[in-house]
């Protein structure tokens, strides 16, 4: 492996070693002589664009592929692990970044899974299981029952249920896929407390991330893909920039490369006196007396803390939730609440914070998942132009730079970079004039946001507008032209490009919150 920088520390024994792997699916060869070693007490980042390989290489360690070529070592011992109980029987616990858990189950019966412990009769020793799943749950600092439905939990709290499931193996190497990209500022504390603790008790820790920050922090060694291939290891303490350079192979300059209009156009959306109870018959507020506008070539960023209610409003105008009071315009004209085809007439696309679960057909082909919201263009005579999807879907595919095998893959095998460019190239098939971005880049490597951040000057340049909502407060300042802010479900403030800093949306999300004693609620740079 080219890279390798010898002052690393030497570390504890080795626990895994990954030799000359290779790994090829129809089309992609995901794998390409990929080294990696772990050792005892570390934390070992691996770190590479979407698509680089990061994914295969995790699901090979954790029994869902097999290598085509080189070995995996275990305690100098060479094995084949078959299975997700092949991994656990070697001490090999993942964290993936999709949750594996049943809804319908309790968290107690999640944690234990296929595992519960047992009477001396055989039967399920129900009080024992949750005695245990509660002092995991403590651990991870997660304040639920055990017996509380995994239903009704959100994602942070399900990203925690998944941490102490992992925990519950008392595995020696733990590999953990994007474990913070749903969780707070202080929840991501709490999870690299845990980590500290576990490196102190020797277990070996891969860690996935996109967040740079967080390498120095928490990292002793980072592994670099790029194309399926190994193409540095380094310490966790080499500059943010000379990551990104071999991560992408490239310098990236600007991080933020927006380019606002001199002028804006007219306003696209305006938003007047919005409101909406939760409830029927009217219970405590979600939003109220919410009014704005965006207009064309322009970004309007939208912050405020975890709650603010930011999510409900972006639904609320693409009329997935109906609200109670106020109206929605879109030039000029006025949209029937909670009417998501009369949204989608007017000209708005909306980009949802969970891609996976509301912006794809996971299971669809890549064709069907980008001329999905263009049906009626596509069809002839109650018949689909199946020619004219292809050509329209590999157009989009191509101005979007997907990596990919070919259109009839499934949304499912993308990389999370690679599937977000999917659900937005879906809204440019559309025509979509306003575009509603919620989380545009959450799980997105370097590179691909960039490509992103591209991609809304293009679509401002040609006189569309973009409603940005983002916990990550340095992305919102670095692309947006104004920024309104959010807390408790209503405005309370709007700066100007110029105006607005950190301490400046800090200052009016906190306050307006209710205090400082709000601050742990804030995600990304402190605000969500």
């Amino acid at each position: 492996m080219t890279g390798v920088n010898d002052d690393v520390p030497a570390g504890g024994r080795e626990l895994l070693r990954v030799e000359g792997v290779t790994k090829s699916f129809p089309g992609v060869r995901a794998l390409d002589g990929v080294d990696l070693a772990l050792r005892a007490g570390e934390v070992h980042v691996l770190l590479g664009e979407n698509g680089a390989g990061k994914s295969t290489l995790i699901k090979m360690l954790a029994g869902a592929h097999r290598p085509d070529e080189g070995r995996l070592v275990v305690d100098g011992a060479e094995v084949t692990v078959r299975s997700a109980q092949d991994a656990e029987r070697l001490g090999i616990a993942t964290i993936h970044q999709e949750f594996n858990l049943v809804p319908g189950l309790t968290v107690a019966e999640n944690i234990f899974l296929g595992r519960q412990p047992r009477t001396a009769l055989g039967l399920v020793d129900r009080r024992a299981m949750r005695a245990r799943a509660a002092e995991l749950l403590a651990r991870v600092r997660l304040g639920v029952s055990p017996a509380a439905p995994v239903a009704g939990l959100g994602i942070a709290q399900l990203q925690m249920v998944e941490i102490a499931k992992a925990l519950s193996l008392d595995a020696r190497v733990l590999i953990m896929d994007e474990p913070t990209a749903v969780l707070t500022s202080e929840e991501v504390a709490t999870l690299f407390g845990i980590v500290r603790e576990l490196r102190a008790d020797g277990v070996g820790v891969i860690f996935i991330t996109h967040h740079l920050e967080e390498i120095a922090a928490l990292g002793d060694r980072v592994t670099v893909l790029r194309d399926g291939r190994s193409v540095a290891e380094v310490p966790a303490t080499t500059p943010e920039d000379d990551l990104i350079r071999l991560m992408v192979g490239r310098d990236i300059a600007e991080q933020y490369p927006r380019r606002a209009p001199e002028e804006p156009g007219a306003p696209l959306l305006r938003v007047r006196g919005l409101g909406r109870r939760s409830g029927r018959g009217g219970g405590r507020p979600v939003f109220a007396d919410i009014g704005f506008e965006v207009r064309a070539g322009e970004v309007v960023g939208l912050a405020g803390l975890v709650g603010a209610g930011r999510t409900e409003v972006a639904r609320a105008l693409f009329g997935v939730d109906r609200y109670d009071t106020g109206t929605v315009e879109v030039d000029g004209r006025e949209l029937a609440p909670g009417d998501v085809r009369a949204a989608m007439r007017a000209g708005l696309g909306l980009v949802p914070e969970d891609r996976k679960s509301q912006g794809l057909l996971l299971d669809a082909p890549l064709r069907d998942n980008l001329t999905l919201a263009r049906l009626d263009q596509d069809t002839r005579g109650g018949l689909v132009d199946r020619r004219a999807q292809r050509r329209a879907a590999a157009e989009v595919a191509g101005r979007l730079k997907v990596r990919m095998s070919g259109l009839e893959q499934p949304a499912r095998t993308l990389s999370g970079g690679n599937q977000q460019k999917i659900v937005i190239g879906k809204w440019l098939l559309a025509g979509a004039r306003l575009l509603i971005l919620d989380e545009p880049t959450r799980g997105v490597d370097v590179g691909a946001k960039v490509e992103i951040y591209q991609l809304v000057n293009e679509l401002t340049a040609a006189g569309c507008a973009v409603l940005m909502i983002s916990s990550d407060l340095p992305e919102v300042l670095g692309m947006s032209d104004r920024v309104l802010v959010m807390a408790q479900g209503r405005l309370v403030g709007e700066l100007a490009g110029e105006e607005a800093t950190q301490d400046a949306v800090m200052e009016l999300a906190v306050r307006s919150a209710g205090g400082v004693e709000n601050e742990s609620a804030m995600e990304g740079s402190d605000v969500g």
